[in-house]
Parts: structure tokens; sequence; C-alpha cells
């Protein structure tokens, strides 16, 4: 799974079609992801001490890896993203629209994020 927690991303497929927002977790067991604003369900929730009135709450549920996609930042248009091996051997993250060059990668984000930041 190439997209990663904080990546911005244009949902391509759905209801949700067209709508952009940012990466709030990833699960990459489960190919799915959870993006801002996107596949928002209403939850009917009873009574309880931390929310004494109950009532209808709105919560973002996980969207499938392949409804999505990475919006370039240069261009700001979605691409695919893919990765090369620089002079050093470092792996870098290439966006295929404008060829721009991100070095941050899966190891640099912590293992927490990469699995959605349960806590």
């Amino acid at each position: 799974m190439k997209i990663l927690k904080k990546d911005k991303v244009m949902v391509i497929a759905g209801r949700d079609k067209g709508k952009q927002g940012e990466v709030l977790a990833a699960f990459p067991a489960d190919n799915k992801i959870v993006v801002e604003g996107v596949n928002i369900a209403k939850r009917h929730s009873k009574p309880s001490q931390l929310n004494p009135k109950g009532g209808i709450v709105e919560i973002t549920k996980p969207i499938d890896v392949s409804k999505v996609m990475v919006i370039d930042p240069v261009s700001g248009k979605p691409a695919r993203v893919g990765y090369k091996l620089n002079a050093k051997g470092k792996k870098e993250r290439i966006y295929k629209v404008s060829k721009f060059k991100n070095t941050k990668v899966k190891k640099d984000i912590k293992k927490a994020d990469i699995k959605g930041g349960k806590k």
C-alpha cells in the first residue's frame, strides 16, 4: 500500500467521488484508509456518562485504497506513486505526474501511525 498517513488524497470512485481530504489512518492489512470528510456514517448512541444526551453521531468509516489517488503536491492533480533508489541507496517516493521526489517513506513514520494510530 503506497498511501500513507497525512497524505492528501482524492476519491475517484463511489458516492464521494471528487472529494479531497487528508488520510487520518491507514490499515494495510485490510487495504483500507480513513479519509477526513469522506464516507461519513450516522450512528445512534444511547445516553452514557460521556454523552448524557445520547443522539445521532457522525463517524468517518474506512474506504478502500483502490478508490483514492494521492494528490501531487506540485501540480495538484491525482497521481500514482512509485519508489526509486537515490545515489546513496535511500528509497525516495516519486509522484508519476510531475516526477517530484519526496523522501518521506514508510520507515520515517512510526509503526503506530501506519496501523491506524491506536494508542
